[in-house]
């Protein structure tokens, strides 16, 4: 290797500079995001929030509803449409959708949207962090734990902004996210931070490109349907508690009652787990031929790999326990949470705590 090449591939360090400002000014801005995030929440709380509990009072509940109102006007008669009502199962709770973050507040849904352009502007500024730190090292931003932390955390920020630009209903998802995300940064930035640098030989590959960045949307996606399913069980539990006749108690009915229906939430998560699973699946393959590229062999039985592949295991046994009668609800949810605890020992555990060939890529 000639000196031209030698000075080429090394790191501009002016580029590394003011992709650690950029990361450091998104965090900032994710903080404020998180506050109006609160805002939201705490206005929200102050208005007439529809109860949740007269749905599921006994006498009042929605299947005891008229399917159907009429209003006659002179000889017209008008049928309004009744209602829409999310059902889990045959014979389960029939429970409307909670108002949502804002609860209809104006100045809840004011601090909302706030909350959105905060997040927009600090999603930002991450990627400009990420895109700079490619650039310092001309090569894909995820060659270390440092790397792909700040890569991972846009790429769910992404995610979130393209459900809200489809009208999803997921305002609910704004705090927990900006939450997570600013903890995730904050490791990063502390624990996990390495200098740009070239990587060994053997990641010099365009795998790198493909199946690296397939994982990392994959466990974006699992990590919103992990949220999903976490406010699916606390969701489920109020709505439960509502129907045996408890008494939740204020904090936890001005929150949850704003929450989609549990059945929502359920089915929100199934499908962002079973539309995300084949990619996963792709991802496995896709490592598996770098590998043989890389080391000529497929499978070597490496930590990352076997826990890669466990982590493959217990989504599959959680999209098939969808499919059995017996396992929807609580029971297939639990096994949601096992896979993404998978997924997020696959990434920490093993790259910290486990000796193994991808080790070389450093934290």
């Amino acid at each position: 290797m000639n000196l031209a090449t030698t000075l080429a591939a090394e790191p501009n360090e002016n580029l590394a500079h003011i992709s650690n400002v950029l990361i450091y000014s998104a965090m900032a801005v994710y903080l404020l995001a998180f506050f109006a995030h609160m805002a939201e929440w705490l206005f929200g709380s102050r208005s007439k929030v529809a109860r949740t509990a007269a749905a599921l009072t006994p006498g009042r509940t929605a299947a005891a509803a008229p399917a159907v109102t009429v209003r006659a006007k002179g000889a017209t008669a008008t049928l309004e449409r009744p209602k829409v009502v999310t059902r889990s199962v045959t014979g389960a709770r029939d429970v409307p959708d909670g108002p949502g973050a804002a609860a209809g507040d104006e100045k809840g849904d004011l601090y909302g949207r706030i909350a959105v352009s905060l997040t927009v502007l600090a999603f930002l500024l991450e990627f400009g962090g990420v895109l700079t730190r490619a650039l310092s090292v001309r090569r894909a931003p995820w060659g270390n734990m440092y790397e792909f932390s700040i890569t991972f955390s846009t790429v769910a920020v992404g995610v979130y902004l393209v459900l809200m630009a489809l009208k999803k209903n997921i305002a609910w998802l704004g705090l927990p996210l900006v939450t997570t995300i600013l903890l995730d940064l904050g490791l990063a930035v502390t624990v996990l931070y390495t200098s740009s640098d070239q990587l060994v030989p053997a990641l010099h590959s365009y795998w790198l490109w493909i199946h690296v960045s397939t994982a990392i949307f994959c466990g974006a996606v699992f990590y919103v349907g992990f949220v999903a399913t976490m406010l699916y069980l606390f969701r489920d539990s109020y709505e439960a508690k509502l129907q045996s006749g408890g008494r939740p108690g204020r904090f936890a009915t001005s929150v949850l009652e704003r929450l989609p229906a549990a059945a929502s939430l359920d089915k929100f998560s199934y499908r962002l787990n079973a539309a995300i699973f084949p990619l996963w699946t792709f991802t496995i393959i896709a490592g598996a031929i770098w590998a043989g590229e890389a080391w000529g062999r497929y499978w070597g039985w490496d930590p990352k790999e076997v826990w890669s592949f466990i982590t493959w295991v217990a989504y599959a046994c959680y999209l098939h326990a969808r499919a059995t009668a017996g396992w929807k609800g609580r029971k297939a949810a639990y096994l949601a949470l096992i896979a993404f605890g998978c997924w997020l020992f696959n990434y920490y555990g093993v790259n910290i705590f486990v000796t193994g060939k991808h080790s070389y890529a450093g934290v």
